[in-house]
């Protein structure tokens, strides 16, 4: 019996380098469609994988930009029986709606992920470090928030 093979790739790396490799070249009038594509992969985690790296170029690509809102109305169809990329996307928009001073809510906020929480804590908006560096989740945001306020010469509350 030969030996087994054992620096052969498994089949959901290479799928995974695939589509992120497709991801980065598809047109804005073939994205929804590709996307669609990559989540129907049997493998649920790698395709889901794959969608955030695009989800996560793309939103910041267009989260200040006119165009954000039909792209992601049309990522969110895409996007539906998926819960993690759901509120990946949900996120982007709060942290759109801070960035451009649209309306938001604390709660939103404060019911972030860490990733959103830490985000945000590395910015500029007041209200928004007032609040992660008084309630955000982690030390470690609680203390980027404080910094940033500190910098603007603010001081926590």
């Amino acid at each position: 019996m030969p030996p087994e093979d054992t620096t052969r790739e498994p089949a959901e790396h290479a799928r995974f380098a695939a589509y992120l490799a497709e991801l980065e070249q598809v047109t804005d009038t073939g994205e929804i469609e590709l996307v669609g594509r990559v989540l129907a992969d049997p493998d649920r985690v790698m395709a889901e994988a794959a969608v955030v790296r695009h989800l996560d170029r793309r939103a910041a690509e267009l989260c200040l930009e006119p165009a954000w809102e039909g792209w992601a109305a049309a990522m969110a169809r895409a996007m539906v029986p998926h819960p993690f990329l759901t509120r990946r996307l949900r996120e982007w928009s709060l942290f759109r709606a801070i960035a451009l001073r649209l309306p938001w809510h604390r709660d939103d906020l404060l019911a972030s992920s860490d990733w959103l929480q830490l985000r945000i804590a590395t910015g500029t908006d007041p209200e928004a470090l007032g609040i992660l560096a008084g309630s955000g989740r982690t030390k470690r945001i609680r203390h980027t928030a404080g910094t940033g306020l500190t910098r603007q010469g603010r001081r926590t509350r």
